[in-house]
C-alpha cells in the first residue's frame, strides 16, 4: 500500500548557493506543480479497508425499498432475533441507498430472515483450575431476499454461520453471564456482511 507524503513549501532558503540551482521564480513553480501532481496521483492509493456497499449496487432496478420484517427466533435465546433485525436495518439505511421499511406493503423486496441456532463453547481453560476462560458464541440464520414483482428470490442463504469469542470473568456466576457484548458483535457482523452479499454479489 502505498501512501501519498505531504512535501514541505519549497524555500529558496535552502537552496540558495548551492551548485546548480537555479532561482528562476518560473522554475520554482513548476517544481511546486509537479510535486503537487504527484501527491494527488499517490492519494487514491492510500484508501484501505472495505467499500461501502451501494456504489456497486448490482440488484435489479426496480428494487427501491426493502421491507426488513423482524427475524424469527428458533432458539431458546432471549432477544437475539431483536439484536439482529436491528443491526441489518441499520446496516441497509447507514451503508446503502434504499428505503428501508418494517411492513412488505409498498416495497419492492421483502428480506426474511430467521435465527435457527445460538451455541456457545468453551475454547481456552486456565491451566490451574481447569475453567473455562474463553468461550466462542455462535449464531446461525436463514435469509432470503425476495422479490415482490416477480415473487422470485434474489439472494438465498439457509445457513449462515457467525461466531464471536468472549471472555469469562473469574468472578461470573454463569458462563453466559457475558456473552451479551459478543452476540452484539455478532448482530453487527452478521449485517455488515449481508448487506455487502446482498447487494455487491448479487
Amino acid at each position: 500500500m502505498f501512501l501519498a507524503k505531504s512535501f514541505p513549501p519549497l524555500s529558496t532558503a535552502r537552496f540558495a548557493g548551492k551548485p546548480g540551482w537555479n532561482r528562476s521564480p518560473r522554475l520554482l513553480l513548476f517544481s511546486r506543480r509537479r510535486s503537487a501532481s504527484l501527491a494527488l496521483l499517490l492519494l487514491p492509493l492510500a484508501g484501505c479497508g472495505y467499500q461501502v456497499a451501494g456504489k456497486t449496487n448490482a440488484l435489479p432496478p426496480g428494487v427501491k425499498v426493502i421491507a426488513i420484517p423482524a427475524f424469527t427466533n428458533q432458539t431458546h435465546r432471549f432477544r437475539i432475533e431483536q439484536m439482529v433485525t436491528s443491526a441489518v436495518t441499520r446496516a441497509f439505511i447507514e451503508r446503502t441507498s434504499f428505503q428501508v421499511t418494517h411492513t412488505p406493503a409498498g416495497a419492492d423486496a421483502l428480506l426474511k430472515g430467521s435465527i435457527t441456532s445460538v451455541e456457545a463453547a468453551a475454547v481456552t481453560f486456565d491451566p490451574n483450575t481447569g475453567r473455562a476462560t474463553t468461550f466462542q458464541v455462535s449464531v446461525t440464520a436463514s435469509v432470503e431476499l425476495i422479490d415482490l414483482h416477480t415473487h422470485k428470490a434474489l439472494f438465498k442463504n439457509p445457513k449462515y454461520v457467525f461466531r464471536e469469542e468472549y471472555q469469562i470473568s473469574p468472578n461470573a456466576a454463569g458462563i453466559f453471564e457475558e456473552d451479551q457484548p459478543a452476540l452484539e458483535r455478532v448482530s453487527r457482523a452478521f449485517a455488515n456482511e449481508l448487506v455487502t452479499d446482498i447487494v455487491e454479489n448479487f
